[in-house]
């Protein structure tokens, strides 16, 4: 038996997904321009 009803999701959970996911891609622009800078994939780790 398949429920065709469609899923309804919170909106407070829509919300904390983009906002993780802004997160991430700053934090990628972050570990890139560490990169770049310094040359050391953790600056200030050996």
């Amino acid at each position: 038996m398949k429920n065709n009803s469609p899923k309804i999701v919170e909106k407070e959970k829509i919300i904390a997904e983009k906002l993780n996911g802004r997160f991430a891609m700053l934090g990628f622009i972050a570990l890139v321009g560490a990169y770049l800078t310094t040359g050391q994939i953790i600056p200030g780790f050996i």
